[in-house]
């Protein structure tokens, strides 16, 4: 692996200081789209980040969310959040993370998350293991669903909120609660570390999720669309958990989503 994880920690955890001293002034806000922020935090912490990598990893390409990447072809691709829950940073909501994930040839290889909030680093590299701030992290051993504690999201630019909303409300009255903390990225890194049993979303972007979607496969966990499939990085969807409730959500999402196909 190279030093591919080392420098990626290194730059997670400068740009989430950097958002920390950003959360402190005063922001300034703008929208790609209705309800979308953007703030400047978002745009320096890529500036930081993409920068960094371009550095050490010349001929990487760099796919960032504020569009801030080097588009050029190669087979090792950067997948960046500079500020994974800007609406949350925005309103002081301390519920925000640095996500980075390096793919090859479009499968996952490394990945680091990092919250300035409560100081937690993630990382995880391929057949490796995954680990929180040194310490090798294992999924929940919860069995069933209604022992659970799940999480979903609702991005602001999602064409599909009401049968999201019907998902939330036939897993809420079948398990201990669903939550929706606000971090695609975070949520996925609580299903690694056994705080949250499954997480779910309708539509996702491939930077979201990349760094995450390896944290829970090297950490025992199952990752795929809502009907059991392979999760494509580029797709919107995508479901995780600790794979001993997989099934038994997998029919609860098809049971509800052929009602909503039929009407």
């Amino acid at each position: 692996m190279e030093n591919y994880l080392e420098i990626a920690v290194d730059i997670a955890r400068d740009a989430g200081a950097l958002l920390v001293e950003m959360s402190k002034q005063p922001l300034e806000i703008s929208y790609k789209r209705p309800l979308d922020l953007v703030t400047e935090a978002d745009r320096k912490s890529e500036a930081l980040i993409v920068e960094r990598l371009e550095r050490h990893f010349p001929t990487h390409a760099i796919v960032s969310e504020e569009g801030g990447g080097q588009k050029i072809d190669s087979d090792y691709r950067w997948y960046v959040d500079p500020l994974d829950g800007t609406t949350n940073f925005a309103h002081g909501f301390p519920v925000f993370c640095v996500s980075l994930g390096l793919a090859y040839r479009d499968e996952v290889i490394a990945g680091v998350v990092f919250d300035p909030a409560r100081q937690e680093l993630y990382s995880a590299e391929k057949g490796a293991g995954a680990f929180l701030n040194g310490r090798r992290m294992r999924v929940s051993r919860t069995a069933k669903i209604s022992e659970s504690l799940l999480a979903t999201g609702f991005p602001p630019f999602d064409d599909k909120h009401d049968v999201n909303a019907r998902l939330f409300f036939r897993l809420t009255t079948m398990s201990h609660g669903v939550r929706r903390p606000g971090s695609a990225a975070l949520d996925l890194c609580s299903v690694a570390v056994g705080r949250f049993d499954a997480f779910w979303e309708l539509r996702l972007n491939s930077w979201d999720k990349a760094a995450g979607t390896l944290l829970i496969t090297e950490a025992g966990g199952r990752v795929s669309n809502l009907a059991g499939g392979p999760m494509q990085l580029q797709a919107a969807e995508i479901f995780t958990s600790n794979g001993l409730i997989h099934e038994e959500m997998i029919q609860i999402f098809g049971a509800v989503l052929a009602k909503e196909n039929r009407g």
